[in-house]
């Protein structure tokens, strides 16, 4: 058999997959204060996130948020229900007005922040009652416990996919950040010693694509035991 497939090969370790996590800042999350505020002394570079952090000089020592757009240095951020309606400032979703943008909403309360967090994304508050309803970026309708936090305004850094890269070298290098692989090559356009799609006089399987759930590993490509549609 030729060479490993890229699909046998994920997850085993390696350069391509490793993920360095020393150049990493730590886990975002809210702050865990009920009330508690600080003036913001840096915005930072995140490897391997899209967005920047913002660096936030709190009683208990310096903490790290997800950055919003129109947030700066010097501006104050505001953990609690006493805050004001401003990028940055985290509250419960209970005392945020309906069209508010938010980010980084909790799924459970006190959970520290689970979705929303991508650069550019936001949600908006829709209803408030026994359970706080968010459209979210998918266009989507999700409810909320109505003690959720979320921080307010829309994650910074919108405008990353506007710039190309330029030369292969720079997505290589972003890719790798997050533990992702650069090249992917489709199993058509390589030999027949390297897929099983691989060969031929032009870009095609050349035999039906479904294989067994008890194929061998090295066969194990394509539509993994497919089931018959259902008819309505």
């Amino acid at each position: 058999m030729g060479k490993r497939l890229i699909t046998q090969r994920r997850g085993r370790g390696g350069s391509q997959y490793r993920s360095p996590s020393h150049r990493h800042v730590e886990k975002i999350q809210h702050p865990k204060f009920d009330e508690v505020s600080g003036p913001i002394v840096d915005l930072i570079h995140a490897p391997g996130r899209s967005c920047p952090l913002a660096e936030v000089a709190l009683p208990g020592g310096k903490d790290y948020v997800l950055a919003a757009e129109g947030m700066k240095v010097g501006d104050n951020v505001t953990i609690g229900d006493t805050g004001t309606i401003r990028p940055g400032n985290v509250m419960m979703l209970a005392n945020i007005p309906e069209g508010t943008l938010v980010h980084n909403v909790e799924l459970l309360p006190g959970d520290g922040g689970k979705l929303i967090r991508t650069a550019g994304t936001s949600g908006t508050v829709v209803s408030r009652g026994d359970k706080v309803v968010v459209l979210m970026p998918s266009g989507a309708m999700k409810q909320f416990e109505p003690r959720c936090r979320a921080a307010v305004g829309i994650v910074a850094g919108g405008g990353r996919g506007d710039k190309p890269f330029g030369k292969s070298g720079k997505k290589y290098h972003a890719l790798k950040s997050k533990a992702k692989m650069h090249f992917k090559v489709s199993g058509v356009a390589m030999n027949p010693v390297d897929h099983p799609h691989g060969g031929g006089a032009h870009k095609h399987v050349g035999k039906p694509s479904t294989v067994s759930r008890n194929a061998p590993p090295g066969r194990k490509v394509g539509r993994l035991s497919p089931k018959k549609k259902s008819r309505k």
